[in-house]
């Protein structure tokens, strides 16, 4: 039962960071007026790590908001 338990974690593990990744990707991946608009959308919220990836990539670019 164990042996099942750590697979199924492990999967789910796996399966988020590949869901992670391909978020940031598809965050990467956007134009810049895209990225704007996605920063935008999220600026509300404090605790939005879309949010958070959006300023990350911003900041690569050398874009703002304002």
């Amino acid at each position: 039962m164990l042996k099942t338990r750590t697979k199924r974690r492990a999967r789910r593990a796996a399966h988020a960071e590949a869901s992670l990744a391909s978020i940031e990707g598809s965050i990467t991946a956007l134009q810049n007026e895209d990225l704007l608009d996605l920063a935008d959308i999220f600026r509300s919220e404090a605790d939005a790590v879309i949010g958070e990836m959006a300023a990350v990539e911003m900041k690569k670019r050398g874009i703002t908001l304002a």
